[in-house]
């Protein structure tokens, strides 16, 4: 591992391809560190399976060159296995929360909204539901088990970091596609803004 000084110190983001648009952009407003980025593909959301063995390798590759490492994950349905890996990691820290649903809301506010009936989008699930949800749960080919996936849901909630009206109206589109009720939370990139800053900070207490 490199020993940087706080002006110097070189921090690796490791993200989620499905919120990279939103790292690049608050990354390059965080004048504190010096930063690289890089991502895993967007499709492990899909696969919350593969995402700890994934992130290890690339960990291996390149987590010596830096001094801390953030990871653009949330637990993200590893069931635990993402912070098991980062307890062999000591300069490694992840953003806080259960997936990025919550880090994008921010805590509070999605533990506010949140229930087991509920089916979530954000700008890229919205930008790409075809990929992510129609044909990744085979719908396009089994339109029969629609109702095997979402009997239990009763709503989708669209939480918008940068909406655009065309982002709306897909998410829109896919709530009536599914069935669900619509509902249109505008989030912002504040709250994965602070998740990352306080990630940092606690990977270096020098970091603020």
């Amino acid at each position: 591992m490199t020993t940087g000084t706080a002006a110097t110190r070189r921090v690796w983001v490791l993200g989620c391809g499905a919120i990279a648009g939103e790292l690049t952009k608050i990354l390059g407003q965080i004048d504190a560190l010096d930063v690289k980025l890089d991502h895993l593909p967007g499709i492990l959301h899909n696969r919350p399976e593969q995402i700890p063995d994934a992130i290890e390798s690339r960990l291996r590759e390149h987590a010596e060159e830096f001094d801390a490492v953030i990871l653009g994950y949330a637990d993200c349905g590893t069931g635990g296995r993402l912070d098991t890996l980062l307890e062999r990691w000591d300069h490694v820290t992840r953003i806080p929360g259960a997936h990025c649903y919550e880090f994008f809301a921010g805590s509070a506010t999605f533990h506010d909204v949140n229930d087991p009936h509920t089916f979530y989008l954000t700008d890229y699930l919205a930008r790409h539901f075809d990929l992510f949800v129609w044909r990744g749960l085979g719908l396009d080919r089994w339109p029969h088990l629609l109702d095997d996936y979402f009997r239990h849901y009763r709503r989708l909630v669209y939480l918008s970091q940068q909406p655009t009206p065309d982002l709306v109206r897909r998410a829109l589109e896919a709530a009536e596609r599914l069935g669900l009720e619509f509902e249109h939370i505008e989030t912002g990139l504040d709250p994965l803004r602070r998740a990352i800053e306080e990630s940092a900070i606690a990977g270096d207490p020098h970091v603020g």
